[in-house]
């Protein structure tokens, strides 16, 4: 890492409440020079694509690709995660480079955890969405993966420098500013 972030907003919630979606309109709002989006999923979609000569891109999509494989992906990181439970954050934090970090996909009480014990300026977002709104974005309930660490570690956090509603009836516009002013 050549920069030390000044603030890394750190997104979290349950697929398919929008958390890429308001990563990337926080990410339009600051501008890619100043700001960039990470996924600590990416190194674990790394070594899957190259593991098994797997499309990257794809894998790194919000599309049915990733799905197949998601199971076995969970697994294989937990098991990494047991032996270094920040690895995938550190490898994903490296390869930042901006003033402005935006994690789009926070899973776990050790993830946060990892930013907030390397000193790092962080603010947390909790997106939540009623499973209804999810089932309409493409959400459909798959036993272990909705039922798993990864997804139900941070259920019972409580304290979020933000949470908010995603369902859809408030303006986009106003959440991103909402959180966009805890880092300015």
């Amino acid at each position: 890492m050549s920069v030390q972030p000044e603030a890394i907003l750190l997104i979290s919630g349950k697929r398919k409440c929008g958390k890429d979606y308001l990563s990337a309109r926080i990410l339009s709002r600051i501008g890619e020079e100043k700001a960039e989006i990470i996924r600590i999923s990416e190194p674990i979609k790394l070594h899957w694509a190259k593991e098994k000569r797997l499309d990257l891109t794809e894998l790194l999509s919000d599309g049915p690709y990733k799905e197949k494989y998601r199971k076995e992906m969970i697994v294989w990181s937990d098991s990494v995660r047991q032996r270094d439970p920040g690895f995938f954050c550190k490898a994903s934090i490296e390869k930042s480079s901006k003033s402005i970090v935006i994690v789009s996909d926070i899973r776990r009480k050790t993830d946060i955890e990892f930013f907030r014990s390397h000193g790092y300026n962080i603010k947390t977002v909790r997106i939540n969405a009623s499973e209804d709104v999810r089932r309409n974005r493409g959400w459909v309930f798959e036993s272990g993966v909705d039922d798993v660490q990864s997804e139900c570690d941070l259920d019972d956090v409580t304290q979020w420098d933000l949470a908010i509603e995603n369902d859809g009836t408030h303006d986009v516009d106003v959440v991103v500013e909402k959180i966009l002013a805890l880092i300015a």
